[in-house]
């Protein structure tokens, strides 16, 4: 018979396995559209531009539902509210795969936000109560895994749509179910064994006063996780288009951006060892300058945006990691932790939704770089600053 120690052990490794299947799931379905959109475009007749809102409707869908996370998990308890967020993103990949009219694709669109909304919200106050004592180097691996799924996705979105041959329709739509889908099954199964007690008593504990939205703790955090997300998804749309913009070919290009995000994963590890100790009150407020000497060096000499990625990729990975480390750290408990990550997640989805559509704006209306880039430098330095606040040890609701 097992002794308690095994138990606690196997638990553990359990509870570890599920969280990072979980964490796979949270970013394929939305990661593998942008390679497809052209097949998309051809087959329905929606232009490239207004398919391009796809990803704007998820960042605004994350804005509007993530408030309301925290109490979904109040009432099924966070294991629940995982487990049937992973049920509806089952749906919403369905249903945005079906053939026939292309309003499937909106609403699968919507539904698949919903989930993944509700998933960004919790999985932080998940780490919070399951690894009390290793909150940075899990919240390390989890964002790592978030952007890793991400990046494999984009990369085999293209060649899974070419496997139905010439059957546009079915290419992309077979592509998105299988990188979206294919893991989901085994994220479900490992969510419900290790979670299936705590549905069974749904309580949260007592609900954090609205008074969320008027603590300054609370505003910092949100503060800080607006503009990092600012930085890395105005990179993500338009890093492609500047490396092309200094001559280098479509192929070279996508390889710039493939080498940022094998970077972001490096910076997300790296998380563990930055958040500990004395590091965990300057890492914050330090952190930006990566960002802004990648920046600085592609207005300088944009001819070396390969070496550029470099810094831009360990700065976006670990500003991540470091962001939902802080929803975790400045909560008493987990509780608390999911009414933060919620708060400050619909904050930092809406400033982020603005990013990408300002800087895309600025650059067609001046037709340079220089002005769009100064923007995100100005970001960074603001991320810096609001990082000096938002890492002191205080903790939110708590006068």
């Amino acid at each position: 018979m097992p002794t308690p120690e095994r138990r606690r052990t196997s638990h553990a490794v359990a509870a570890i396995i599920a969280l990072c299947l979980v964490a796979v799931m949270m970013r394929p379905a939305i990661s593998a559209v942008g390679p497809l959109i052209d097949r998309m475009s051809a087959d329905t007749g929606i232009p490239l531009a207004l398919l391009g809102a796809l990803s704007t409707i998820v960042l605004i869908t994350w804005a509007v539902v993530s408030p309301f996370a925290h109490g979904f998990g109040r009432r099924l308890g966070l294991g629940g509210a995982v487990l049937a967020a992973l049920g509806l993103l089952a749906v919403g990949l369905l249903v945005r795969s079906l053939p026939g009219s292309s309003v499937w694709l909106w609403i699968g669109t919507g539904l698949i936000g919903v989930a993944l909304a509700i998933g960004n919200v919790l999985m932080p106050a998940v780490i919070k109560r399951d690894f009390p004592l290793r909150v940075p180097m899990m919240m390390g691996v989890y964002s790592a895994l978030l952007g890793g799924a991400g990046a494999v996705a984009s990369g085999l979105a293209v060649p899974l749509a070419g496997l139905s041959g010439n059957d546009i329709g079915a290419g992309w739509r077979m592509s998105l179910l299988i990188t979206g889908g294919a893991i989901l099954p085994f994220a479900l199964i490992a969510w419900w064994l290790v979670s299936r007690r705590e549905v069974r008593m749904p309580a949260l504990g007592r609900a954090p006063r609205v008074g969320i939205w008027r603590d300054p703790v609370a505003w910092q955090v949100a503060g800080y996780m607006g503009v990092q997300s600012t930085s890395f998804y105005v990179l993500v749309t338009w890093l492609a288009s500047v490396s092309i913009s200094t001559g280098r070919s479509a192929a070279i290009a996508g390889f710039d951006v493939m080498l940022y995000q094998v970077f972001s994963l490096v910076g997300s590890l790296t998380v563990a060892l930055v958040m500990h100790g004395r590091g965990a009150r300057l890492t914050p407020a330090l952190l930006p300058i990566l960002g802004i000497a990648g920046i600085a060096g592609l207005m300088i000499w944009p001819g070396a945006i390969g070496f550029w990625v470099v810094p831009l990729g360990l700065f976006s990975g670990a500003s991540l990691g470091v962001s939902l480390t802080l929803m975790a750290q400045r909560a008493r408990d987990h509780s608390t932790s999911s009414a933060l990550s919620g708060m400050s997640q619909s904050v930092g989805y809406a400033i982020a939704a603005i990013g990408p559509v300002l800087f895309g704006a600025v650059q067609a209306a001046t037709g340079s770089w220089t002005v769009p880039l100064t923007i995100l430098l100005v970001a960074m330095v603001l991320q810096g600053a609001i990082g000096v606040f938002a890492a002191r040890d205080r903790y939110v609701l708590s006068r």
